[in-house]
């Protein structure tokens, strides 16, 4: 593993209104969750108006949710937050999947199978994303997991247009398909529904997109989405919708 990487996460949201409302209460996910390739260093949350009660609590995916209600109107609502974390970057990792993982078809253990129903569980059954989904297995015998994986990701990358969408919530599959455009988490979820089709746990990621050429100051950091997909040996891997040659996800 490399050395790590400082990096600061600064993100803004302001909501404007024409006049003084009531706000109702909000959750926020600005705090990233550490692991062995992510360590938290500080992390500071202003709000305006400042909340009558901010908590903190773990939600059922294990991630830290501040929970703020308001007791004042006002006709401006802020939320700011700063983290600096390290993180560790493997550009170009090297999964060591066990063997019987290496090619698809193959089947979780026991134990495993029994921890991952949820993420194998689909949301949005479709004949047309199944279909499409079984266009990257080899027909004449099995097909390398990871060779799968990447070829449905660059199939997104190459034949779908991005859209950036600010509106809540994301596109059934089937329609992302159909359109063959939508935005990040549009995008994360129809692979997410299509490895599930073929048997796969998968789980849906938030966080930011880092291009290290780019100067971030004037909007090369973005929020973004992407899945993760459970692979005995390996774990939970991150996959993304590539949107330059040297991108991480944090």
């Amino acid at each position: 593993m490399s050395a790590p990487q400082r990096l600061t996460v600064r993100h803004q949201s302001v909501y404007h209104y024409w006049e003084p409302v009531r706000f109702g209460e909000h959750r926020m996910m600005f705090r990233p969750r550490a692991s062995h390739d992510l360590r938290l260093l500080t992390a500071q949350l202003l709000i305006t108006p400042t909340p009558e009660r901010l908590y903190w609590l773990h939600d059922v995916f294990d991630n830290s949710v501040a929970v703020a209600t308001f007791s004042v109107e006002a006709s401006e609502l802020l939320f700011r937050s700063k983290v600096t974390l390290e993180h560790y970057e493997a550009p170009l990792p090297d999964y060591s999947l066990e063997a019987y993982a290496s090619t698809w078809p193959f089947a979780y253990t026991s134990e495993e199978a029994s921890d991952l129903v949820n993420a194998r569980s689909r949301q949005f059954p479709n004949d047309d994303v199944d279909l499409w989904a079984r266009r990257f297995i080899d027909p004449g015998g099995t097909t390398g997991t990871m060779t799968l994986l990447r070829s449905m990701t660059l199939e997104i990358k190459n034949n779908f247009m991005y859209v950036r969408r600010v509106e809540k919530g994301v596109n059934r599959p089937a329609d992302t398909l159909r359109l063959r455009s939508g935005s990040c988490r549009d995008f994360a979820v129809l692979m997410m529904d299509a490895v599930r089709s073929l048997g796969l746990a998968a789980r849906f990621v938030s966080g930011y997109i880092f291009v290290p050429d780019h100067d971030t100051t004037l909007g090369g950091g973005a929020t973004h989405a992407w899945l993760q997909i459970y692979l005995p040996g390996a774990g939970w891997v991150d996959l993304t919708r590539p949107t330059a040659s040297s991108a991480t996800g944090i």
